[in-house]
């Protein structure tokens, strides 16, 4: 029997008290997801302490509700993510919160035309005033109409103004924090959410902006063509998983296929077409790879899109539930690096804002 399947023995989990990252290296050495967890841990650390290397997050779903705001807010602020790349419901339902109104821990259960008729707002097991609501969209639209209606924004271009009106009204929430840090969020289908509707709550006093998808792209995509390696974290999948994907072989159209200068890029074998791997890439999700969906596809699949670096120990897929596994995977980072990680300069996206 070859002794190659034999390297690295599983060690079972011995219970005495132990530190979060104690405990999530101990799972690292056993089995299934818990492993996986512990994975997710190693791959971060490394991304972490790699030099000329842009980590970008996407963020899916409905996580802002759920509590998770202020460890994106963590991250930013040491520098563990460069880029976020959002729904539009993660960057502004936080809002509601940082504005001091919150969210109460309710019940899956509950008779739910009850709720309608109380103007209550049901995330699963968590509940929402839609008057809170309806102030975050005020506070928002106040935002919208400070733009100017001559010129096109990008989603970057949108969060990084909102930052800087939030911030100086001292409403912590992502998008200010991300300010206040040089991290830019992009959003690409921000107008599924509230922001779709305060742009209109603007349009109706006479204020139209214009929000413009291939700005938005082409600034995303460039950040391809400034760095070295790219490391991708993904809560999640959709959109946000989808766009980021693509930093990795669009750059490739931009440069009319001449490739990027100082990058280690590869070549397809039957077309002139430069794809450059990231070379770290974490996935948590719930969704499984065999309905076809983005959310589900393995890191995996990704490598024959030429989308994921194909070397071993430099990914991680973990199939838990992010309230789960976010909150325990940055506390083993918080105990593990102790320094605030100095990221690549991305102000070169906000100039001329």
């Amino acid at each position: 029997m070859s002794d190659s399947y034999f390297k690295k023995k599983l060690e079972p989990i011995k219970v005495k008290p132990k530190t979060v990252n104690e405990l999530l290296t101990a799972m690292g050495k056993t089995a299934y997801q818990g492993r996986k967890l512990g994975e997710a841990v190693d791959v971060w650390e490394n991304m972490v302490k790699e030099k000329e290397l842009t980590i970008v997050m996407g963020y899916s779903g409905s996580m802002s509700t759920a509590g998770q705001w202020t460890i994106v807010n963590w991250l930013i602020e040491n520098r563990f993510i460069d880029v976020l790349v959002s729904t539009g419901a993660n960057v502004s339902e936080d809002i509601v919160d940082a504005m001091g109104f919150g969210y109460w821990q309710g019940s899956h259960t509950v008779n739910d035309q009850e709720l309608l008729d109380a103007d209550v707002n049901r995330y699963y097991d968590v509940f929402g005033k839609e008057t809170d609501y309806r102030k975050m969209e005020e506070l928002v639209t106040d935002f919208v109409m400070t733009l100017k209606t001559d010129i096109p924004y990008g989603s970057s271009d949108f969060f990084y103004l909102l930052g800087k009106f939030l911030s100086k009204k001292k409403i912590p929430a992502i998008a200010a924090t991300a300010y206040e840090n040089g991290v830019p969020i992009f959003s690409p289908a921000f107008l599924d959410s509230a922001y779709g509707e305060t742009i209109l709550m603007a349009k109706n006093q006479g204020h139209k902006i214009v929000v413009d998808s291939a700005k938005e792209f082409d600034q995303f995509v460039s950040i391809g063509t400034k760095t070295k390696d790219v490391g991708v974290i993904y809560i999640g999948g959709g959109v946000p998983k989808d766009i980021t994907q693509l930093i990795a072989i669009s750059v490739s159209p931009m440069t009319e296929d001449k490739g990027v200068p100082g990058r280690d890029g590869h070549l397809r074998k039957g077309l002139q077409e430069y794809y450059y791997p990231h070379k770290y890439a974490i996935q948590i999700t719930t969704d499984s790879p065999q309905w076809g969906g983005l959310s589900g596809c393995t890191l995996e699949e990704a490598i024959s899109w030429g989308k994921i670096n194909a070397d071993s120990g430099k990914r991680a897929v973990c199939y838990c539930d992010a309230t789960i596994a976010l909150p325990l995977v940055t506390h083993a980072l918080c105990e593990r690096v102790k320094k605030k990680r100095k990221g690549p300069d991305m102000t070169w996206l906000f100039k001329g804002l």
